[in-house]
């Protein structure tokens, strides 16, 4: 979940290639309803923290009201000390080899 296209697209692009299955979102209220269709088939979210209308932190917090062990990770250009417990939080911007190794790290 990111608020600029261009992102999205990127990162969709080379998680697939890694093997990856992806699903994205263009904003909050997008990203829950993908996810409330089919809570258990998401072993991890990645959202920016500073999004229209609502948090990264309040997307997952409103994910976890369905599924409490799911995974996070929050991306943001301003530094960031997650609040939920089980979040990474990785600094853009980023190589996209350090989102790889931040999603083995939450995956294992």
């Amino acid at each position: 979940m990111d608020d600029e296209p261009a992102v999205l697209d990127l990162l969709r692009r080379y998680l697939e290639r890694l093997g990856y299955s992806v699903e994205i979102a263009p904003n909050a209220e997008a990203a829950l309803d993908l996810f409330e269709a089919a809570p258990d088939s998401y072993d991890l979210v990645i959202t920016d923290l500073t999004l229209p209308g609502m948090s990264g932190e309040e997307l997952l917090t409103r994910m976890r009201e369905r599924r409490p062990s799911l995974r996070a990770l929050i991306s943001s250009g301003y530094p960031h000390e997650p609040v939920l417990p089980k979040v990474g939080f990785l600094l853009k911007p980023y190589l996209p080899k350090m989102l790889v190794e931040v999603i083995g790290q939450m995956l294992s």
